[in-house]
């Protein structure tokens, strides 16, 4: 049974040893952290929906994602390592998906017998697509008798400055308002609105799971918005961040 949603970035500089002392980095830290220990409390088996932007596989769907695996922030510039069960052992796998390993080390965060299912979402999804795999993940949970928390890790558009990663783009805050509107308010019809190749655009990769998010509040009463909490909304580096929770 589905309990909540957790949002929160799909972001490195959450691991203090990557962001180092930056008071924009702790504030999104902050929020995240607090978020996923309430979510901790209300169920210790997590869903976990990302981002697959390089979709090597070729699949718009992967479950599974680093289940019984370590994997490393090596290649964003630590060592840290984390894992989506207590149980993981082996060495570290270096091409972890980023949203599994965000998801991992924000569950050691909140309790380290969480475990976490993940999936990820292809980039390329289209809203049709992710609508129709949130209804199923909803049929999921809810026919699990346990509560199940479902944590949603996404970033919002890359290019909302001249020194965001993606560079400056005009069109980013006009799509990043429309996220974080969406967000806000727990409008699944305003995610869906979302525009697929505008959102690539702009370095929006997050529209795929949001938008499966959005597919999760509509199958069970299409009319009923989920109930929204925020933590935080912010564009510290350029990039679109959200932290919050949506409730049935």
């Amino acid at each position: 049974m589905l309990t909540s949603a957790v949002l929160v970035p799909s972001a490195p500089l959450l691991v203090p040893e990557l962001s180092g002392d930056s008071a924009e980095s702790a504030q999104v830290r902050a929020a995240a952290t607090a978020a996923v220990r309430r979510l901790s409390e209300e169920a210790v088996h997590w869903v976990g929906v990302g981002v697959d932007s390089e979709n090597a596989a070729g699949e718009l769907w992967r479950s599974g994602v680093g289940h019984a695996q370590i994997g490393t922030f090596a290649g964003f510039g630590a060592d840290v390592r984390t894992s989506l069960d207590a149980d993981a052992t082996g060495e570290p796998v270096q091409s972890l998906e980023l949203c599994a390993l965000v998801a991992g080390w924000l569950r050691a965060r909140a309790d380290e017998e969480i475990t976490v299912d993940m999936h990820a979402v292809s980039a390329e999804a289209s809203a049709n697509e992710c609508r129709e795999f949130g209804k199923q993940l909803r049929k999921q949970l809810d026919s699990d008798n346990r509560p199940q928390g479902l944590l949603i890790v996404a970033d919002g558009a890359s290019t909302l400055t001249a020194k965001a990663p993606g560079s400056f783009d005009e069109r980013a805050a006009g799509v990043q308002s429309a996220i974080d509107d969406a967000l806000t308010t727990g409008d699944p019809e305003a995610l869906l609105a979302l525009d697929p190749q505008l959102c690539r655009s702009v370095g929006a990769q997050g529209r795929a799971a949001w938008q499966v998010l959005a597919g999760v509040f509509t199958s069970s009463s299409p009319s009923a918005h989920p109930r929204s909490t925020v933590d935080y909304t912010d564009a510290p580096f350029g990039v679109g961040y959200h932290v919050g929770t949506w409730r049935p």
